[in-house]
């Protein structure tokens, strides 16, 4: 890797020699501006306001801009001579435990390389030494014009530096936090909490850009004729009201889908029906009578309640009254009146006969032999 600045370590009185080498890269998709009607690239021109020509790169300097819009020259030479102690140094000036450090204060990364074999022993020195004592050097040093705020840190086995930006350039997040007054339910946290256990951790090494993924499918569709557009779908955004624990619950249930849980429950509940692994759970239901007694068969019509035989006694009795009713009518017919009176009291005390078997629950056999003896007399009567 190419070096980007070159200097040393100063470590009290001990001087590391060392390369800085950027640690990161971008991957991002740059495009050229040009022109819609013919594809021709549209460049910028750097001209001078004074004589209107253009100013080749080697032409261009610094300036500082005064209030009155007078430009004061500023040349390399004269940042060079700068009593700058940090110039060509990255001086430590503490060791502090690494939570100590904003994260809003990262900037960009480097490597820093060990220059030469003399500089072996004494990087190595300050590698363990920041391995065994868990903390992080805060340094300074100078980059493009202008002094820094730096950290050092172990990576593997390298040195690694983070630009950090100076505690008075961080802003206080003031009018960012909601202003109403909201209050969270602990059920709600327990469900973000499950959230967060159900997605679990990543591999970092595995996340990738999916974005830039699809530029690069793009450019090669379209340099080969073959691309064809699609319309995007657009979700709308902003303005909904959603049921925050709704949304906590099927967020849930996604990331379980998403992990296979969701598929090894069904699976389970599958293998309980169908090969009988899983025992069902019946709630018995309280009935009033009997299975199949409430149903005349074929018809689905109630059937009367046998409790005690009193259905029966009932029907015998009805039968025994209409039988009385019957030869009443036929010895009125015969002329006979006396025996008409007579069969007419008998058919009365069949009935009283009948109405005290009944309360007396005997059974359905029990009441049908009482009547055939309440009859035997009714028919020596007519006789």
């Amino acid at each position: 890797m190419r070096s980007i600045w070159n200097g040393a370590i100063s470590f009290g009185l001990v001087s590391i020699p060392i390369k800085l080498v950027n640690a990161t890269e971008s991957h991002s998709i740059s495009f050229r501006q040009i022109h819609v009607n013919d594809g021709g690239r549209v460049r910028y021109r750097k001209v001078c306001e004074l004589d209107g020509e253009e100013v080749p790169s080697a032409e261009i300097g610094k300036g500082y801009e005064e209030a009155d819009g007078s430009i004061v020259p500023i040349t390399d030479e004269d940042l060079a001579q700068l009593p700058l102690a940090t110039a060509k140094t990255i001086e430590i000036m503490s060791f502090v435990p690494a939570e100590e450090i904003d994260p809003l204060q990262m900037d960009a990364a480097y490597y820093l390389a060990a220059n030469g074999a003399t500089a072996a022993k004494p990087y190595t020195l300050l590698r363990e030494a920041l391995k065994r004592s868990r903390k992080v050097a805060i340094a300074k040093y100078a980059l493009r014009g202008r002094e820094r705020l730096g950290m050092l840190r172990v990576v593997d086995d390298v040195i690694a530096m983070h630009g950090l930006l100076w505690p008075d350039e961080i802003r206080a997040p003031e009018g960012v936090a909601p202003d109403a007054d909201v209050t969270v339910r602990d059920a709600e946290l327990d469900l973000a909490d499950a959230l967060m256990a159900t997605l679990g951790e990543v591999e970092m090494a595995s996340l990738h850009d999916d974005y830039r993924e699809a530029v690069e499918a793009l450019i090669v569709a379209k340099s080969g004729g073959a691309f064809e557009p699609t319309e995007a779908v657009v979700e709308p955004a902003g303005g909904q009201v959603i049921d925050l624990m709704a949304a906590l619950e099927r967020s849930v249930r996604a990331a379980k889908a998403s992990r296979g849980e969701a598929d090894g429950e069904r699976e389970g509940e599958a293998e309980g029906e169908d090969g009988g692994a899983a025992e069902a759970e019946v709630t018995p239901i309280r009935r009033k009578a009997r299975a199949g007694a409430g149903t005349r068969a074929g018809t689905g019509a109630a059937a009367p309640k046998a409790v005690g035989g009193k259905k029966s006694t009932a029907a015998s009795a009805k039968k025994t009254a209409a039988s009385a009713a019957t030869k009443k009518k036929t010895t009125t017919a015969g002329g006979k009146s006396a025996t008409g009176k007579s069969t007419s009291r008998t058919a009365k005390t069949a009935a009283k006969s009948t109405a005290k078997t009944a309360a007396a629950k005997k059974t359905g056999s029990g009441a049908a032999a009482s009547a055939k003896k309440t009859a035997a007399p009714r028919k020596r009567t007519s006789a």
